[in-house]
């Protein structure tokens, strides 16, 4: 029947051709928009905020995390639909949760000026403050969550704005295999305040997980092909559930889950915060080099364009938020601190990880609607998709008739 419909017009070959470049175009277009991505601010040679932006749109990038509200950033983002994480700092932490007044205020002065023209979908309250050594700190991160998620429903913004915060990986005392999983003693009392948090206000648990340190750590003994996420590597398999991992992260990512079901709170779903792979690092740095930070970044672009989940959670895609998008020459640390970014300063790639620059592309039109925030946009999107599939019956239509 397809011979014989082909054979009726030349024009229904190109009519299906059409077809089949706009859907797909629409298909490919919404994944790499679901692609997330820390843009840290440490270096005293960055671009401007307008010019990130500018890239950010480009390469077609729908979520970004920041660790502040710079106002300059905040005004940068308005009207471009990049869906945004904001961070409140840590010593902020302690006054937010002694007084809801100052979550509001902070609220207030930081946020709601931008929103919503700035998409802010994310508040991370601290960075990694459970493997930190300031007890007061970590009392005080849930309750100052608590204040804060109040202050949102204050301002009607709570139905838009999720709060969680970004935790270390070392949160656990045992990664391996992922189905033991479990979070250490001294961490465990805060993660059960944590999760209850979590699921009371729907939203996620961050991790920031890097493959990379365990490698660097014994690299006779960790598989760099496991730590990289090749897909053709073997893996592991864990003897309990019997599921097989490709991905160390994926690994990571599922032992915080069980870790979490321990607690009872096994619904709760896990997105990566940060993770990456330097380019460069010290003698003693086993494994930064530019083709494993590009082998690394480009695994994980490729597994967020098929929509792969975890194997615990195969039909969930992971969301992940890579680390980072320029080298910033003013971190602490060895080498490799200064070299996790796919860009240089002066916006010249690092490295080619995929992501190709698109001129007359914008943000707005490509970000993956996935938050509360997104509801209205996930119309545009139909309603785009709609008039490609009107469109397209309406041309094999016209050339039937011929």
């Amino acid at each position: 029947m397809a011979a014989a419909l082909l054979s009726k017009s030349p024009r229904l070959v190109i009519c299906a051709i059409l077809c089949v470049f706009l859907f797909s175009e629409v298909g490919v277009l919404r994944q790499a928009a679901a692609l997330g991505i820390n843009y840290g601010q440490v270096g005293n040679n960055l671009p401007p905020p307008p010019q990130v932006v500018q890239l950010l749109s480009s390469l077609r990038i729908g979520k970004v995390r920041i660790y502040d509200v710079n106002p300059q950033v905040l005004s940068a983002f308005a009207g471009t639909g990049i869906e945004l994480i904001v961070t409140v700092p840590d010593d902020l932490v302690p006054g937010m949760a002694a007084s809801a007044s100052q979550a509001l205020q902070w609220l207030t002065a930081g946020v709601r000026p931008y929103f919503p023209a700035t998409r802010v979908t994310g508040i991370a309250v601290g960075n990694e403050v459970f493997t930190g050594d300031d007890e007061q700190l970590k009392a005080s991160l849930v309750p100052a969550m608590r204040n804060l998620h109040a202050a949102l429903a204050q301002l009607g913004m709570d139905a838009y704005v999720r709060v969680s915060t970004a935790n270390s990986l070392a949160v656990l005392s045992t990664s391996y295999p992922p189905s033991q999983g479990v979070f250490t003693q001294a961490a465990a009392p805060y993660m059960a305040q944590l999760l209850r948090f979590l699921v009371d206000t729907s939203a996620p648990f961050w991790i920031n997980a890097y493959p990379y340190f365990a490698y660097k750590d014994d690299p006779t003994k960790v598989s760099l092909d496991y730590a990289l996420s090749n897909p053709s590597h073997v893996g592991a398999v864990d003897p309990y559930t019997h599921l097989q991992y490709t991905s160390m992260l994926y690994a990571q990512v599922d032992a915080v889950t069980f870790a979490a079901a321990r607690l009872g709170y096994g619904n709760v779903p896990v997105h990566v915060s940060e993770t990456g792979w330097p380019s460069k690092g010290d003698a003693n740095e086993a494994g930064a080099t530019v083709e494993n930070a590009r082998q690394y970044n480009r695994n994980l672009l490729m597994r967020q364009i098929s929509g792969e989940g975890t194997p615990l959670r195969p039909k969930l895609r992971l969301e992940v938020y890579l680390f980072a998008l320029f080298n910033e020459d003013m971190k602490p640390g060895p080498t490799s601190e200064r070299n996790y970014g796919l860009y240089q300063p002066d916006m010249s790639m690092v490295y080619n990880v995929g992501l190709n620059q698109q001129a007359t592309m914008s943000a707005a039109s490509l970000s993956l609607a996935t938050s509360p925030a997104s509801r209205r946009d996930v119309r545009k999107d139909f309603a785009g998709l709609c008039l490609v599939t009107s469109l397209a019956i309406l041309l094999i239509t016209q050339a039937l008739l011929l």
